[in-house]
């Protein structure tokens, strides 16, 4: 599981820093966090192909979240899409894109499957045979919520040095499905403790979008092996993070800190901060395994 950020500033584009937008990649799985302004550039930059994204999940119907959504959708369908997109976020996305194809007459390609969470609420939203994903209510100005990636146990994995040369296909999967291989007779051919590994680790991901400090979001993200929180401001400016409901550096390593996780991204930064070097400073004195979400960088989540 890596994480590549599209898009890191808040409301206004500055500094060469663009609106929110992640790229979430679970082995072939291409999931799109958010869809500001620029991110289908962002996309063509960064030599994604669309044709890859799966599902796109919105945290909120802020501008700088979601305003690239409508113009992705319309380039997805001059490309040839053919294969659905899941399209998930809060209540009322449905409507506003909807309104925007109807008003253009564009009818796309591709079928959409939307899905919209209830506000406030822990949903489960996505599911495949690899991951969940679930909704992080936030507070914010309006209904926002974030998101849970969480992947689900993998599978046994056959020792190479103890496979026996004879070794069919079937058998290779029963073993990786934890049981052992027998003999016509019903006794043990093969024992799995003997030639299998235990699975490798399964990790998460958080996206904290828009939000005033949650202390309890740390409970929530318990061991979590990588969260992006906003950090819309450092703490010389916490009086207008609470009033704005977003968060300060040193907030969003406070929830990385209480949750025990393995590593913390800073993103959404105000437009008032030309160099970002504060935040980083700030942060890793209550969080050390702190990093700036930088445009066009690729982090492992987990491992």
């Amino acid at each position: 599981m890596e994480v590549q950020i599209l898009g890191s500033n808040s409301a206004a584009f500055a500094y060469g820093r663009h609106h929110t937008a992640q790229l979430l990649k679970n082995d072939n799985h291409f999931f799109l966090i958010d869809c500001g302004e620029g991110t289908q550039i962002q996309i063509r930059r960064y030599r994604v192909k669309l044709s890859r994204i799966q599902a796109i999940f919105i945290s909120h119907l802020h501008g700088d979240h979601y305003f690239g959504l409508t113009g992705l959708l319309n380039t997805m369908h001059l490309f040839g899409r053919k294969a659905e997109l899941k399209l998930i976020g809060p209540p009322g996305l449905k409507d506003v894109v909807s309104l925007q194809l109807s008003m253009s007459q564009t009818s796309l390609s591709y079928p959409i499957k939307f899905t919209e969470w209830m506000p406030e609420v822990e949903q489960l939203v996505y599911e495949d045979p690899k991951i969940t994903i679930t909704t992080i209510p936030l507070d914010h100005r309006i209904a926002c919520s974030g998101y849970f990636f969480k992947e689900k146990q993998k599978p046994t994995r056959i020792n190479r040095e103890a496979i026996p040369e004879q070794l069919s296909a079937a058998e290779a999967i029963q073993l990786i499905k934890g049981a052992d291989v027998l003999n016509l007779d019903g006794g043990i051919k093969y024992k799995n403790e003997e030639v299998t590994l235990p699975p490798l680790p399964s990790h998460s991901y958080a996206f904290c979008s828009d939000t005033k400090y949650m202390p309890k979001l740390a409970e929530k993200l318990k061991e979590v092996s990588l969260i992006y929180h906003e950090s819309s401001f450092t703490e010389e400016m916490a009086e207008r993070a609470e009033k704005t409901f977003h968060s300060t550096a040193k907030q969003a390593a406070q929830v990385a800190k209480d949750a025990n996780a393995s590593g913390l991204l800073l993103g959404h930064f105000s437009s008032r901060y030309k160099t970002l070097e504060g935040f980083l400073t700030e942060a890793c004195e209550v969080f050390e395994d702190t990093q700036l979400a930088i445009e066009g960088q690729i982090f492992k989540v987990g491992g």
